[in-house]
């Protein structure tokens, strides 16, 4: 470490701490030459999240765009909590990733399977813009589709018409 006031890079550490939950230590250095005290913070530095797109750029793993997303597909339909929840859990994937990337693909299809999960009608919407729906047979498709993979439920009683 250099030191901020005559330059020499020979210092002694004469107290190191942790601070900000053990991410970060903090160590209290002397200078050998001048003998003066200065502060150095050491982390562990983070090896982003990126994101593949369609094209074969990279991009950072942004959460804050998962988010708004999944707010334009639920709408009022899913608490901010499970939206947040669920915004995690893809952070999560991709994290776990092998070189920390993912493709925006593989990224949509997690997503889609967790708003599955979640609420139907925030999943079709979701899918609906995700795989550029161009018609009502799209979304007529997916929405069959729900409906053979859902389980089976107790069978409504018919109820007459009204005459």
């Amino acid at each position: 470490m250099k030191c901020p006031y005559c330059g020499n890079p020979e210092d002694r550490v004469v107290d190191s701490r942790e601070s900000r939950e053990g991410e970060v230590i903090r160590r209290r250095r002397e200078c050998i030459r001048c003998g003066k005290r200065f502060t150095s913070y050491e982390a562990v530095e983070e090896i982003p999240c990126m994101v593949v797109k369609k094209n074969g750029d990279r991009e950072v793993f942004d959460r804050d765009k998962v988010l708004s997303g999944l707010r334009k597909a639920c709408g009022t339909r899913v608490a901010e909590e499970k939206i947040g929840a669920i915004a995690d859990r893809v952070g999560a994937v991709v994290a776990k990733s092998p070189d920390r990337e993912l493709g925006a693909a593989d990224i949509g299809e997690v997503l889609m399977e967790e708003l599955k999960r979640e609420d139907h009608v925030a999943f079709v919407r979701f899918a609906s813009v995700y795989r550029d729906f161009q018609d009502t047979q799209d979304f007529v498709k997916e929405v069959r589709a729900l409906l053979r993979k859902r389980a089976p439920a107790k069978r409504r009683e018919k109820v007459p018409k009204a005459r």
